[in-house]
C-alpha cells in the first residue's frame, strides 16, 4: 500500500505547517507532504518548507486579473499533484465551489474557535468581548459554507486573565497538537466523511474528539 500524500496550502507564517512537518518527520503522521502551495510569494512559511526539502509552489493571486483565473491555476496544480488529502494551514483564500466539491471529504482546515462559535476573523477578540470562559480551536472538513464543515476535533482551554495576544498564543499551541492528530487519523484510514457526517473507525460519530488539559477523548 502506497504512502498517502498531502498537499498543504498556506498564505502566512506557517506555524501549523511547521507542526505538520515535524509530525511527519517524527512518524506521528504516516504520510508524505508532496508539496506546499502558497498564494503569496512572501509567505514566511515558504522558508520552513524549503528548509525541510519539500517542494514549494507559489501561485501569486495578485498576478491574476480575474479571481476565476487564480482558482483555475490552483485547481490545475492540485489536480496534477493528485493528493489523498488537502490541508489548509492559514490559507487566506476562499476555495471555489467546484474545487471543494471535487475534493469533498478530502480537505481539512483548522479554525481558532470552538465552532460553530465565532466563524470568520478576529475570533480571540470576539471571545473576550463576549465574556466567554472557554475558548479553543477546531479541525473540520471544508464545505462550501465558510467555517461550517463537520468538526473532527476541538481543543478546549479556559480563558484566564488573557488579552487577545496571550489568548491567541495559548490557542495556537493547542492547534499544533490537534491538527497533526486529525491528519494522522485521516491518512491512516480511521477518519472519513460519509454523507456529510464524520466517521471514525468506520462508525458515524455522535460526539467529536476533545483535547483538554492534555487529555484526549476520541470521537464516539
Amino acid at each position: 500500500m502506497s504512502t498517502p500524500s498531502i498537499v498543504i496550502l498556506i498564505s502566512g507564517s506557517g506555524s501549523n505547517l511547521q507542526a505538520i512537518i515535524d509530525a511527519v518527520a517524527d512518524k506521528r503522521i504516516h504520510a508524505n507532504i508532496s508539496a506546499v502551495i502558497s498564494n503569496r510569494p512572501d509567505a514566511l512559511g515558504l522558508a520552513k518548507t524549503k528548509t525541510a526539502g519539500i517542494r514549494t509552489i507559489v501561485i501569486d493571486h495578485t498576478k491574476f486579473t480575474e479571481r476565476t483565473k487564480f482558482d483555475e491555476a490552483l485547481t490545475n496544480q492540485v489536480a496534477e499533484l493528485n493528493p489523498d488529502l488537502i490541508v489548509l494551514a492559514g490559507f487566506m483564500r476562499i476555495l471555489p465551489k467546484a474545487f471543494i466539491e471535487q475534493y469533498e471529504g478530502r480537505i481539512l482546515n483548522i479554525h481558532p474557535s470552538l465552532l460553530p462559535e465565532f466563524k470568520g476573523l478576529h475570533t480571540h477578540r470576539r471571545a473576550l468581548e463576549a465574556g466567554h470562559d472557554q475558548h479553543g480551536a477546531s479541525v473540520h472538513f471544508v464545505s462550501n459554507e465558510l467555517d461550517s464543515g463537520p468538526v473532527v476535533i476541538q481543543a478546549k482551554l479556559p480563558v484566564l486573565d488573557d488579552d487577545e495576544t496571550s489568548l491567541a498564543a495559548r490557542v495556537l499551541k493547542q492547534e499544533h497538537i490537534i491538527y497533526p492528530l486529525a491528519i494522522e487519523w485521516f491518512t491512516s484510514g480511521r477518519l472519513s466523511l460519509i454523507n456529510n457526517r464524520v466517521h471514525f473507525d468506520n462508525k458515524p460519530v455522535n460526539e467529536i474528539a476533545i483535547w483538554q488539559s492534555d487529555t484526549l477523548s476520541l470521537p464516539r
